[in-house]
């Protein structure tokens, strides 16, 4: 059994021009689990951010929505952990992936930030040492259609099958929670 995780950060950017873009398929997951265990997210400004406290089986979890953009998205999940002392192994960061095809997901731990403006401030505030959720939302093709990309909204096609790879996720919560990342990934990462 391996570290449990403590508080998982959704991100994604605030306000409701947003609200439906690829880029906010972290926001996505953390609504989920926040509907799925009762949850009301509500702004916390010490942590600039919405935050909400859930039960999930024996386990106290905090989830938080950064309220600043993507790219200063890592200073909202430090404060938080930095009040509750959860050490970096003990986060998960829920995020949209290009590098992954639309409906599949992946779970992993450390790494690089590809690119992605709100990893490299999580890398900026916390390390590299952090849990990651990835959201596969597919790739324009062109790097340069990349921005207009992400915060554009997924075709209907598309977006059925993340909030499908959502719901999948959010199955396996209670693996991640206790720390068996291997069971969850194993089935994560099987079609």
């Amino acid at each position: 059994m391996g570290i449990p995780i403590r508080l998982i950060a959704g991100l994604g950017n605030p306000g409701s021009q947003y609200d439906k873009t690829r880029h906010n398929a972290g926001f996505w997951f953390v609504d989920e689990l926040a509907r799925r265990y009762s949850g009301k997210f509500a702004v916390e400004k010490r942590f600039s951010g919405e935050v909400c406290k859930l039960q999930v089986g024996s386990t106290m979890l905090w989830l938080i929505k950064p309220m600043m953009f993507m790219n200063r998205s890592g200073l909202a999940v430090k404060q938080l952990a930095s009040f509750y002392q959860i050490p970096v192994e003990q986060i998960l960061v829920a995020h949209d992936e290009l590098d992954i095809a639309p409906g599949d997901v992946r779970l992993k731990q450390a790494g690089g930030h590809g690119g992605h403006n709100g990893l490299r401030d999580c890398h900026a505030h916390l390390s590299a040492e952090y849990w990651r959720l990835r959201l596969g939302i597919g790739h324009p093709g062109d790097r340069n259609k990349v921005v207009d990309y992400v915060l554009s909204r997924p075709s209907q096609d598309d977006e059925i099958v993340i909030l499908r790879a959502i719901d999948k996720a959010a199955d396996q919560i209670e693996l991640i929670l206790s720390g068996e990342m291997q069971k969850a990934m194993n089935a994560l990462h099987t079609k």
